[in-house]
């Protein structure tokens, strides 16, 4: 196996990995109604654009990390491990709330550095 195969099996598994990521985005919005999606989404918002005060380079981060191969791959397999076990030890919770539990993590660990 050539190092360019073994690149493009990295970008197809990156590729792979957008899919999974686009399909859970449209069955979370589809699973909800319109006034709490708003609702929510002003909430994350907020979060968001805190969170970009400590990380102002995240959306550049984010599409090297698709470029570079193996990168999203490994970084999607990880956030899904660590949704499992959220929603393993949070029954009843659902997307929304694992996303502001992220966020505030992240918020929380660059204010104590």
């Amino acid at each position: 196996m050539s190092y360019i195969d073994i690149c493009i099996m990295g970008w197809n598994l990156n590729a792979f990995m957008f899919v999974v990521n686009f399909l859970m985005a449209i069955r979370v919005i589809s699973s909800s109604d319109r006034d709490k999606l708003q609702e929510e989404s002003v909430v994350l918002k907020e979060l968001k654009e805190q969170m970009e005060m400590y990380y102002p380079y995240r959306t550049q981060t984010t599409i090297i990390t698709y470029l570079v191969p193996f990168t999203a791959f490994f970084r999607m397999s990880y956030r899904l491990i660590e949704m499992f076990f959220f929603f393993q030890k949070n029954q009843g919770s659902r997307m929304f709330d694992y996303m502001v539990y992220k966020y505030t993590t992240e918020i929380n660990r660059a204010k104590n550095k």
